[in-house]
Protein backbone atom coordinates (compact mmCIF):
# COMPACT_ATOMS: atom_id res chain seq x y z
CA UNK A 1 0.00 0.00 0.00
CA UNK A 2 1.21 3.66 -1.13
CA UNK A 3 2.59 5.94 1.97
CA UNK A 4 0.30 9.20 1.76
CA UNK A 5 3.01 11.49 2.47
CA UNK A 6 6.98 10.73 2.83
CA UNK A 7 9.18 13.86 4.37
CA UNK A 8 12.49 14.87 3.27
CA UNK A 9 14.58 17.53 5.29
CA UNK A 10 16.85 17.94 7.81
CA UNK A 11 16.71 15.91 11.51
CA UNK A 12 18.13 17.92 14.27
CA UNK A 13 17.88 17.68 18.05
CA UNK A 14 16.21 20.93 19.34
CA UNK A 15 17.59 22.63 22.24
CA UNK A 16 15.30 25.27 23.57
CA UNK A 17 16.02 28.23 26.02
CA UNK A 18 13.10 30.08 27.33
CA UNK A 19 13.87 33.80 28.35
CA UNK A 20 12.25 36.89 29.45
CA UNK A 21 13.63 38.48 26.39
CA UNK A 22 16.22 37.78 23.41
CA UNK A 23 19.53 39.61 24.46
CA UNK A 24 21.19 42.33 22.43
CA UNK A 25 24.84 42.39 21.58
CA UNK A 26 26.97 42.68 24.33
CA UNK A 27 24.23 41.86 27.07
CA UNK A 28 23.39 39.19 29.98
CA UNK A 29 19.90 37.68 30.03
CA UNK A 30 18.82 34.49 32.24
CA UNK A 31 17.61 31.84 31.56
CA UNK A 32 14.15 30.74 32.89
CA UNK A 33 13.75 27.23 31.20
CA UNK A 34 15.67 24.66 29.34
CA UNK A 35 13.69 22.07 27.19
CA UNK A 36 15.13 19.29 24.43
CA UNK A 37 13.62 17.15 21.85
CA UNK A 38 13.67 15.98 18.24
CA UNK A 39 12.57 18.73 15.38
CA UNK A 40 13.16 19.42 11.71
CA UNK A 41 10.57 21.31 9.34
CA UNK A 42 9.85 18.44 7.48
CA UNK A 43 10.09 15.70 10.11
CA UNK A 44 7.75 18.04 12.03
CA UNK A 45 4.99 17.81 9.46
CA UNK A 46 5.70 14.31 9.41
CA UNK A 47 5.01 14.03 12.81
CA UNK A 48 1.32 16.04 13.14
CA UNK A 49 0.53 14.15 10.19
CA UNK A 50 1.02 10.71 11.27
CA UNK A 51 -0.39 11.94 14.50
CA UNK A 52 -3.63 12.49 12.98
CA UNK A 53 -3.71 9.01 11.12
CA UNK A 54 -2.03 9.22 8.30
CA UNK A 55 0.27 6.89 6.35
CA UNK A 56 3.89 8.68 6.78
CA UNK A 57 7.82 7.49 6.33
CA UNK A 58 10.80 9.79 6.41
CA UNK A 59 13.32 9.81 4.61
CA UNK A 60 17.22 11.41 6.10
CA UNK A 61 20.35 11.34 8.02
CA UNK A 62 21.46 10.53 11.62
CA UNK A 63 24.78 10.73 12.96
CA UNK A 64 25.58 7.59 15.27
CA UNK A 65 24.72 9.48 18.90
CA UNK A 66 22.44 9.88 21.76
CA UNK A 67 20.67 12.76 19.42
CA UNK A 68 19.97 10.37 16.58
CA UNK A 69 19.02 7.37 18.38
CA UNK A 70 16.61 9.57 20.25
CA UNK A 71 15.16 11.29 17.09
CA UNK A 72 14.70 8.13 15.42
CA UNK A 73 12.87 6.49 18.38
CA UNK A 74 10.31 9.41 18.04
CA UNK A 75 9.32 7.97 14.84
CA UNK A 76 9.14 5.04 15.39
CA UNK A 77 6.42 5.76 18.60
CA UNK A 78 4.65 7.81 15.95
CA UNK A 79 4.55 4.82 13.88
CA UNK A 80 5.81 6.68 10.96
CA UNK A 81 7.78 4.18 8.56
CA UNK A 82 11.54 5.32 8.10
CA UNK A 83 14.47 4.81 5.20
CA UNK A 84 16.89 6.71 7.67
CA UNK A 85 20.72 6.08 7.09
CA UNK A 86 22.71 6.41 10.15
CA UNK A 87 26.59 7.48 9.76
CA UNK A 88 29.53 8.26 11.78
CA UNK A 89 29.40 12.41 13.04
CA UNK A 90 27.61 14.59 14.83
CA UNK A 91 23.70 14.90 14.51
CA UNK A 92 22.13 18.22 13.15
CA UNK A 93 21.30 20.74 16.11
CA UNK A 94 19.26 23.57 16.56
CA UNK A 95 19.35 25.55 18.91
CA UNK A 96 16.17 28.17 19.75
CA UNK A 97 15.70 30.95 22.20
CA UNK A 98 11.79 31.90 23.15
CA UNK A 99 10.78 35.30 24.49
CA UNK A 100 7.74 36.00 27.09
CA UNK A 101 5.34 36.59 23.64
CA UNK A 102 6.77 33.13 22.53
CA UNK A 103 8.72 35.14 19.45
CA UNK A 104 11.99 32.62 18.99
CA UNK A 105 15.31 33.06 17.23
CA UNK A 106 17.28 29.60 16.11
CA UNK A 107 20.84 28.81 15.15
CA UNK A 108 21.10 25.44 12.99
CA UNK A 109 24.07 23.40 13.06
CA UNK A 110 23.73 20.78 9.91
CA UNK A 111 26.05 17.94 11.22
CA UNK A 112 25.47 14.99 9.12
CA UNK A 113 22.81 16.35 7.10
CA UNK A 114 24.94 18.31 4.98
CA UNK A 115 26.13 14.42 3.59
CA UNK A 116 22.94 13.16 2.27
CA UNK A 117 23.06 12.39 -1.11
CA UNK A 118 20.86 11.18 -3.68
CA UNK A 119 22.05 7.56 -3.54
CA UNK A 120 20.85 7.31 -0.07
CA UNK A 121 17.54 8.18 -1.02
CA UNK A 122 15.23 4.70 -1.79
CA UNK A 123 13.24 6.36 -5.12
CA UNK A 124 10.73 3.32 -4.86
CA UNK A 125 10.16 4.89 -1.22
CA UNK A 126 9.05 8.24 -2.63
CA UNK A 127 8.06 7.62 -6.21
CA UNK A 128 5.13 5.88 -4.69
CA UNK A 129 3.95 8.07 -1.70
CA UNK A 130 0.76 10.43 -2.44
CA UNK A 131 2.67 13.55 -1.39
CA UNK A 132 6.40 14.05 -0.49
CA UNK A 133 6.99 16.80 1.89
CA UNK A 134 10.75 18.99 1.30
CA UNK A 135 11.88 21.48 3.48
CA UNK A 136 15.07 23.04 3.55
CA UNK A 137 18.85 22.21 4.52
CA UNK A 138 21.94 24.35 5.23
CA UNK A 139 24.02 22.98 2.30
CA UNK A 140 23.90 24.11 -1.85
CA UNK A 141 24.43 20.04 -2.36
CA UNK A 142 21.33 18.86 -0.77
CA UNK A 143 19.17 21.51 -2.46
CA UNK A 144 20.83 19.65 -5.99
CA UNK A 145 19.53 16.60 -4.04
CA UNK A 146 16.23 17.42 -3.82
CA UNK A 147 15.58 19.41 -7.33
CA UNK A 148 16.77 16.56 -9.10
CA UNK A 149 14.19 14.00 -6.62
CA UNK A 150 11.58 16.78 -7.91
CA UNK A 151 11.41 15.34 -11.08
CA UNK A 152 10.71 11.67 -10.19
CA UNK A 153 7.63 13.12 -7.90
CA UNK A 154 3.79 12.65 -8.28
CA UNK A 155 2.74 15.73 -6.15
CA UNK A 156 5.45 17.88 -4.36
CA UNK A 157 5.04 19.74 -1.17
CA UNK A 158 7.48 22.53 -0.15
CA UNK A 159 8.30 24.64 2.50
CA UNK A 160 12.03 26.72 1.68
CA UNK A 161 12.00 27.90 5.24
CA UNK A 162 14.55 30.92 6.72
CA UNK A 163 17.21 28.85 5.39
CA UNK A 164 16.01 28.37 1.54
CA UNK A 165 15.89 31.87 0.99
CA UNK A 166 19.47 33.06 1.20
CA UNK A 167 19.36 31.30 -2.38
CA UNK A 168 17.80 33.67 -5.28
CA UNK A 169 14.53 32.56 -6.85
CA UNK A 170 15.91 31.13 -9.79
CA UNK A 171 17.77 28.56 -7.55
CA UNK A 172 14.38 27.12 -6.42
CA UNK A 173 12.47 27.51 -9.32
CA UNK A 174 12.66 23.80 -10.14
CA UNK A 175 10.83 22.60 -6.67
CA UNK A 176 8.46 25.82 -6.80
CA UNK A 177 7.53 24.75 -10.52
CA UNK A 178 6.59 21.24 -9.23
CA UNK A 179 5.17 21.75 -6.59
CA UNK A 180 1.47 20.99 -5.40
CA UNK A 181 1.85 23.42 -2.35
CA UNK A 182 4.59 25.99 -1.20
CA UNK A 183 4.24 27.13 1.94
CA UNK A 184 5.94 30.07 3.28
CA UNK A 185 5.44 33.10 6.10
CA UNK A 186 5.51 36.31 4.83
CA UNK A 187 9.07 36.97 5.78
CA UNK A 188 10.41 33.97 3.83
CA UNK A 189 7.97 34.93 1.21
CA UNK A 190 9.58 38.75 1.07
CA UNK A 191 12.87 37.70 1.17
CA UNK A 192 12.62 35.12 -2.04
CA UNK A 193 10.43 37.35 -4.53
CA UNK A 194 11.34 40.72 -3.32
CA UNK A 195 7.27 41.73 -2.40
CA UNK A 196 6.35 43.42 0.49
CA UNK A 197 2.55 42.57 -0.07
CA UNK A 198 2.64 38.95 0.06
CA UNK A 199 -0.85 38.86 -2.42
CA UNK A 200 1.59 39.62 -5.45
CA UNK A 201 4.26 37.79 -3.65
CA UNK A 202 2.58 34.73 -3.92
CA UNK A 203 1.37 35.34 -7.13
CA UNK A 204 5.05 35.24 -8.54
CA UNK A 205 5.39 32.08 -7.17
CA UNK A 206 2.14 30.76 -9.22
CA UNK A 207 3.71 32.38 -12.05
CA UNK A 208 6.34 30.01 -12.17
CA UNK A 209 4.06 27.05 -11.64
CA UNK A 210 2.99 25.89 -8.41
CA UNK A 211 -0.31 25.38 -7.88
CA UNK A 212 -0.93 25.99 -4.64
CA UNK A 213 0.74 28.70 -2.53
CA UNK A 214 0.16 29.37 1.18
CA UNK A 215 1.41 32.60 3.42
CA UNK A 216 1.09 31.66 6.95
CA UNK A 217 0.29 35.49 8.79
CA UNK A 218 0.77 34.62 12.34
CA UNK A 219 -2.26 36.12 14.52
CA UNK A 220 -3.72 36.85 11.07
CA UNK A 221 -4.00 33.30 9.76
CA UNK A 222 -3.41 32.66 6.56
CA UNK A 223 -3.55 33.75 2.66
CA UNK A 224 -4.42 30.75 -0.03
CA UNK A 225 -4.14 31.04 -3.72
CA UNK A 226 -4.18 28.90 -6.55
CA UNK A 227 -3.43 28.55 -10.00
CA UNK A 228 -6.84 28.20 -11.05
CA UNK A 229 -7.59 32.32 -9.36
CA UNK A 230 -9.20 30.96 -6.21
CA UNK A 231 -7.49 33.30 -3.12
CA UNK A 232 -8.23 33.13 0.23
CA UNK A 233 -7.77 34.91 3.15
CA UNK A 234 -8.57 32.84 6.70
CA UNK A 235 -8.54 33.73 9.79
CA UNK A 236 -6.41 31.91 12.57
CA UNK A 237 -7.83 30.68 15.79
CA UNK A 238 -7.61 32.32 18.71
CA UNK A 239 -5.43 30.72 21.20
CA UNK A 240 -2.81 31.68 23.96
CA UNK A 241 0.72 31.74 22.40
CA UNK A 242 3.49 30.28 24.21
CA UNK A 243 5.55 29.37 21.35
CA UNK A 244 5.40 29.80 17.53
CA UNK A 245 8.57 27.23 17.13
CA UNK A 246 6.81 25.01 14.50
CA UNK A 247 3.49 26.64 13.94
CA UNK A 248 4.48 27.01 9.97
CA UNK A 249 5.36 23.28 9.96
CA UNK A 250 1.73 22.24 11.32
CA UNK A 251 -0.10 24.58 9.61
CA UNK A 252 1.51 22.63 6.95
CA UNK A 253 0.46 19.48 8.59
CA UNK A 254 -3.04 20.15 8.72
CA UNK A 255 -3.36 21.74 5.33
CA UNK A 256 -2.07 18.57 3.67
CA UNK A 257 -4.69 16.37 5.83
CA UNK A 258 -7.25 18.69 4.44
CA UNK A 259 -6.31 17.81 0.92
CA UNK A 260 -5.54 14.17 1.31
CA UNK A 261 -9.09 14.31 2.86
CA UNK A 262 -10.30 15.89 -0.20
CA UNK A 263 -11.65 19.20 1.17
CA UNK A 264 -11.55 22.21 -0.59
CA UNK A 265 -8.61 24.97 0.03
CA UNK A 266 -10.78 27.05 2.06
CA UNK A 267 -11.61 24.46 4.15
CA UNK A 268 -7.57 23.23 4.28
CA UNK A 269 -6.48 25.76 4.81
CA UNK A 270 -8.84 26.01 8.33
CA UNK A 271 -7.32 22.89 8.86
CA UNK A 272 -3.75 24.46 8.96
CA UNK A 273 -5.09 27.32 11.08
CA UNK A 274 -6.25 24.98 13.68
CA UNK A 275 -3.47 22.60 13.81
CA UNK A 276 -0.87 25.72 14.09
CA UNK A 277 -3.12 26.93 16.70
CA UNK A 278 -2.66 23.55 19.18
CA UNK A 279 1.20 23.98 18.22
CA UNK A 280 1.45 27.41 19.47
CA UNK A 281 -0.07 26.54 22.90
CA UNK A 282 2.79 24.92 23.72
CA UNK A 283 6.92 24.79 24.14
CA UNK A 284 8.34 22.80 21.16
CA UNK A 285 7.04 22.23 17.59
CA UNK A 286 5.46 18.53 18.59
CA UNK A 287 4.32 18.45 22.26
CA UNK A 288 0.93 20.24 21.22
CA UNK A 289 0.05 18.42 18.69
CA UNK A 290 -3.33 16.34 18.74
CA UNK A 291 -4.26 12.83 17.91
CA UNK A 292 -7.58 14.43 15.94
CA UNK A 293 -8.40 17.28 13.78
CA UNK A 294 -11.93 18.54 13.89
CA UNK A 295 -12.69 21.78 11.47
Amino acid sequence: MAIDVVGIGALNYDVLYVVERIARPGEEVGIIDIMRAPGGSAANTITALARLGVDTGFIGMLGNDKEGEIIIDAFRREGVETRIKVVDGCTGAAIGFIDSRGERTLYIYPGVNSRLDISDIDIGFVTGARFVHMSSFVDRKQLELQCELATYLKKLSFSPGMLCTMYRLTDLSTLIERSEVVFLNTEELKSLTGHDNYVPGAASLIDIGASIVCVTLGERGCYVTTRKGESYQVDAYPTRVVDTTGAGDAFAAGFLYGLLHRKSIYDSARAGNLLASYCIREYGSRKGLPQTLEV
